[in-house]
């Protein structure tokens, strides 16, 4: 059995916790600042039945591993400046997503499997360029697919010239489905591949070795077999001598994220979520510290993952990872918080105060990160402010992250009515995958209203202030507040859930666009699309009969 199903699990729920005692297919060694993860797929390790992981293959389970390999890196190992991806097989370096587990899965697990394969590729670029870890890809053999797509996400890209060993996204040809964790966009957006090498690139199966993978900017560099290791060697170095990781301090042991599960609910700590199968809804509660936090970083790195930035990101992450995946037909997620606001911006202070600690700015990354697996959620995401509320700071982002923001007002209970306030942190510091925070997008980064915003940084904002800033949807008194959300609600659960994940991505991604959101646009739309059509699913299609030495039959028509 797979780690990440563990047997008191309801069947086919899928864990996302796990550990390196854990792993099946990776293994992570470290010389000084140094790591090397090492690929090595165990054949029988699937976390369905029904398919071998054969020439190091990864299904889901193997990228769940993955995940916690990195977020190991970088809170438990600080010292480490460069990290090396490489295969622990001889000749074969990674042959992708395999093909029987596509071919075998439904359409949501496909497209599940490929959105957080992806958040895990476009984390790895997130820390290069926030936290300076860096990734360097020792192909030391053949890298197919979403293989050649995980080196992609490294900075450097080294190929060994053994007159075998090729990089290629053979989707198209093989597959006839698009490269499915960023292969497409990556060599244009990021390698800068002439766009008709790219087509050539991209339409055949053979892959391309040596010298010419270099000459079209699939890879940096090509070295012979006796110089590989070497040449690995020195550019990790480079790269780690270009890094501003600390070489002594201490790392933060990664605790197991404790949780309850329910019939209908996860309870964390701080984070709580009640699901409303009636109406395909969820309540997804999100808790301020219940007691003063560490506010100096040596009273910080004791508290470790117990210091509640940490806890809550990495209990809201697991939340939203299992809802996402686990509960398919809960397509409404409500936002709330609970507690007290003071406790939240003292955080924000602390956050701010020592941005320049490793420790510190890893816990603001993995919170930007966190929050950006709400803005490519396919769900509908609604906030409600309500009385005892926290949207402050950093909380407060749950508000702008959402399609619609709800807040109660009292105009004749102040001491009832809920309140929202500004930080700094709410301008910048956790951008979404477009480079823009929430608010820039929410406002278009036109100045006048971001100014507006920025002069009451500090200041509880009632209902009525908040609107009238823009910072909310709508303003609702307590006669209208119960009807008006019942009815959102239920509007939302009775459209389509296609027309809506489409809707919502277009909307929440407006106005600027990155290499990130057209790699989960072209996921959401073209990709999504694909895998619906017969070319790649239907009785004859090419998923279908990969590997069975029968010939795919395509409809012909261009729709």
């Amino acid at each position: 059995m797979s780690n990440v199903v563990q047997a008191d699990q309801a069947p086919g729920k899928v864990d996302y916790r796990t550990d390196p005692s854990q792993y099946r297919h990776w293994k992570l060694s470290f010389e000084g600042p140094v790591a090397t993860l090492g690929l090595d797929i165990a054949e029988d390790g699937g976390l369905r039945p029904g398919y071998r992981l054969k020439l190091n293959s990864y299904d889901l389970g193997v990228d769940i591993e993955l995940h916690d390999a990195l977020n190991r890196i970088r809170f438990e190992h600080p010292e480490v400046r460069t990290v090396v991806v490489t295969s622990m097989k001889d000749r074969i370096f990674c042959s992708g997503a395999n093909i029987f587990m596509l071919g075998l899965s439904t359409h949501a697990w496909k497209v599940n499997f490929c959105k957080f394969t992806n958040e895990t590729r476009n984390g790895i670029e997130d820390s290069s360029r926030h936290s300076g870890l860096k990734f360097l890809a020792a192909i030391n053999g053949a890298c197919a697919g979403g293989g050649y797509e995980l080196a992609l996400a490294c900075d450097d890209l080294v190929l060994i010239d053994d007159k075998s060993s090729s990089v290629s996204l053979p989707e198209v040809p093989l597959l006839g489905v698009l490269p499915g964790t960023g292969g497409l966009t990556r060599v244009t957006d990021k390698r800068h591949v002439r766009h008709d090498l790219a087509d050539i690139f991209c339409t055949t199966s053979e892959g391309v070795r040596g010298q010419r993978a270099v000459d079209w900017r699939l890879v940096d560099c090509a070295p012979k077999p006796s110089q590989f290791a070497q040449v690995v060697q020195e550019r990790a170095q480079r790269l780690a001598d270009a890094s501003d990781r600390p070489a002594g301090a201490k790392g933060v042991a990664l605790v197991r994220v404790e949780r309850v599960e329910e019939a209908d609910a996860l309870r964390y700590r701080y984070v709580d979520v009640r699901i409303d199968r009636s109406n395909r809804s969820a309540v997804f509660t999100v808790k301020a510290p219940d007691a003063a936090q560490p506010e100096d970083v040596d009273g910080i790195v004791a508290a470790g993952t117990a210091w509640c930035p940490m806890a809550m990101a990495r209990e809201l992450d697991d939340a939203i990872l299992h809802m996402r995946t686990n509960e398919l037909d809960i397509g409404t997620w409500l936002l709330k918080t609970q507690g007290d606001a003071a406790r939240v911006l003292a955080c924000d202070a602390t956050l701010q105060r020592h941005a320049g600690h490793w420790f510190v700015r890893e816990v603001t990354g993995l919170l930007r990160r966190t929050l950006a697996r709400l803005d490519v959620s396919s769900r509908s995401l609604f906030a409600l402010i309500e009385p005892d509320s926290c949207f402050a700071g950093t909380l407060a982002e749950l508000a702008f992250a959402a399609d619609r923001a709800y807040m109660l007002a009292l105009p004749d209970e102040p001491g009832r009515a809920p309140q929202l306030t500004l930080s700094e942190l709410n301008f910048g510091t956790y951008p979404m995958v477009n480079g823009q925070s929430r608010l820039a997008r929410r406002f278009y980064e036109e100045a006048d209203p971001l100014a507006a915003a920025r002069a009451r940084i500090g200041q509880a904002l009632d209902a009525d202030a908040a609107h009238a800033l823009g910072l909310v949807t709508a303003a609702l008194d307590d006669i209208d507040w119960a009807d008006e959300i019942r009815i959102a609600i239920e509007e939302r659960a009775a459209m389509s859930p296609d027309a809506l994940t489409g809707l919502e991505a277009n909307l929440r991604f407006a106005s600027q666009e990155t290499m990130e959101t057209r790699i989960f646009g072209r996921l959401s739309a073209w990709q999504n699309w694909i895998f619906n059509r017969p070319n790649a699913v239907g009785e004859k299609g090419a998923l279908k009969v990969y590997g069975k030495g029968e010939k795919a039959a395509f409809d012909l028509n261009r729709v």
